[in-house]
């Protein structure tokens, strides 16, 4: 009884805090974002056409009600998110670079591609970056809506994939065509490629609104991948799509995304569907309020999961920003709630 009402106290305590920052720095930002003289002094020598500097540093806390025997949606206490230190730009004759670099045990090559664009109908990346697949997974940590992304893209996808891509857009219409070692990050590849299509559609309305409509694939070949707890015994297969809107006021995504395979750990295929909605208004210049139902389901294992979370951002500046997430899970006969902040500079 006691150790339950230390860790209400716990929950409000960081709730009550985490409000008396926005509220103390509230009269602060309205003048911050109409004049930033050091983070313009700062894009002076950091930004250029052929040389840009960029860095992301989050500050996280995670706070949960009590659960015997642990807690899915994480350990309670405080931790750094993406630390990161990028480089990028153009060169001459239509050539670009990036390289991300994450920091926070050991610095490790995150992105590292060379780009060349012919025209905005086609364009190639070779190297280390993101399949496009997964609507949640293209945005950087910084720019995602929620603090975590959606449940689907760190089950079913790669962070990053070592391979080519070639992409484009003509008119409304956009594509992009991959091929991928299928290892994720590491260099150690079984020979076994994975290949990529994405196509998508971008409808305009006339209350500057967009709606962008895509459909999205891909056949994985590699041996032994771990999804969740299984392990692939070769020849995976993903498919899904996704709608994404945006508007003056009011934006949402919805997805779908399956994945298909063999597993040593079972004797029939398994499909596992992921699944979720988000739905968000900007209620200021500076303000988001956001919720987002998010669906896991396993086919063979017979197990589903349903997060939902109520989201709030808030941009301080132009590169700070705050997001408090409230959380709640139900796994089958399990329920787990949670509340996560984080504090954010991204330059």
């Amino acid at each position: 009884m006691i150790f339950r009402l230390k860790r209400s106290l716990t929950v409000s305590l960081a709730v009550l805090l985490l409000t008396f920052g926005v509220l103390l720095f509230q009269n602060a930002v309205v003048q911050a974002q109409d004049n930033e003289p050091l983070t313009e002094q700062m894009r002076d020598l950091l930004k250029s056409d052929a040389f840009n500097v960029g860095f992301l540093l989050q500050s996280e806390a995670i706070f949960t009600t009590d659960v015997e025997g642990g807690n899915v949606l994480g350990e309670d206490g405080f931790g750094l998110g993406p630390t990161r230190l990028r480089f990028d730009g153009n060169s001459d004759r239509g050539f670009a670079y990036e390289m991300d670099l994450e920091l926070r045990r050991s610095p490790t090559v995150w992105d590292a591609s060379i780009m060349y664009k012919n025209s905005d109908a086609f364009e190639i990346e070779t190297g280390m970056h993101k399949a496009d697949i997964g609507a949640d997974l293209q945005p950087g940590p910084g720019k995602i809506d929620f603090i975590d992304r959606a449940r689907l893209i760190n089950l079913m996808t790669n962070r990053r994939e070592v391979g080519v891509s070639a992409m484009g857009q003509i008119d409304q219409f956009d594509y992009t065509v991959g091929v991928y070692n299928g290892t994720g990050r590491n260099l150690n590849n079984d020979g076994n490629l994975m290949y990529l299509l994405k196509a998508g559609y971008t409808f305009e309305f006339e209350n500057e609104g967009s709606l962008y409509v895509v459909a999205n694939g891909a056949f994985n070949g590699t041996v032994g991948e771990s999804i969740g707890n299984l392990t692939t015994t070769g020849d995976r297969l993903l498919y899904g799509g996704y709608i994404d809107y945006d508007s003056d006021s009011w934006f949402g995504v919805v997805e779908l995304l399956m994945t298909s395979f063999d597993s040593i750990q079972l004797t029939d295929d398994e499909t596992i569907t992921g699944a979720y909605v988000t739905l968000g208004n900007k209620i200021t210049e500076t303000d988001e309020l956001l919720a987002r139902w998010d669906y896991i389901g396993y086919d063979q294992l017979g197990t589903d999961s349903s997060l939902f979370i109520l989201g709030w951002n808030h941009q301080f500046t132009s590169v700070m920003s705050l997001q408090i997430n409230g959380l709640a899970q139900f796994d089958e006969e399990e329920e787990y709630f949670g509340l996560q902040g984080n504090l954010q500079y991204e330059f």
